[in-house]
């Protein structure tokens, strides 16, 4: 495989600048026998959000509002080990960052219109309602001789 699969598409044509993106490396403690002692696997990716200017302002504002309980100082982290190489945890913290960035950017959804239920409708269920409180009342045994 051939280097870092290129930018990371968060929504339209905008996408994670890999300028501004601050890698770390640890060891991981996940799957790889003796390798995993000597190899620094896990990977924690940091994208400055507060200080960004690869996002437009909105979408900006929008995603530090929403990730509020993960930043800290206006950086949030995202951090992949269950790869036992280096490289496809790199893709997986990138790709994870994308996502979690796409959804903190989205638009609110529209507001739901409330519909009226047809008078029709609610007349039909009112008898029906009737009509089944009757053949109830007819099953009980009172005037039983």
């Amino acid at each position: 495989m051939d280097g870092m699969s290129g930018p990371y598409p968060i929504r339209g044509s905008v996408s994670l600048p890999e300028a501004e993106l601050m890698w770390r490396f640890s060891r991981s403690s996940g799957p790889g026998g003796q390798h995993v002692n000597t190899s620094d696997s896990q990977v924690e990716l940091r994208f400055d959000l507060a200080r960004t200017e690869a996002l437009p302002p909105v979408w900006k504002e929008r995603a530090l509002q929403r990730l509020v309980g993960r930043l800290v100082d206006g950086v949030v982290t995202v951090r992949a080990s269950e790869h036992r190489s280096q490289w496809r945890n790199r893709e997986a913290a990138a790709v994870r960052l994308a996502a979690l960035l796409a959804e903190a950017t989205a638009p609110p959804p529209k507001p739901r219109r409330p519909t009226r239920i047809p008078r029709g409708i609610n007349e039909r269920r009112l008898r029906e309602k009737k009509q089944r409180a009757e053949t109830k009342r007819g099953r009980s045994g009172r005037d039983w001789a």
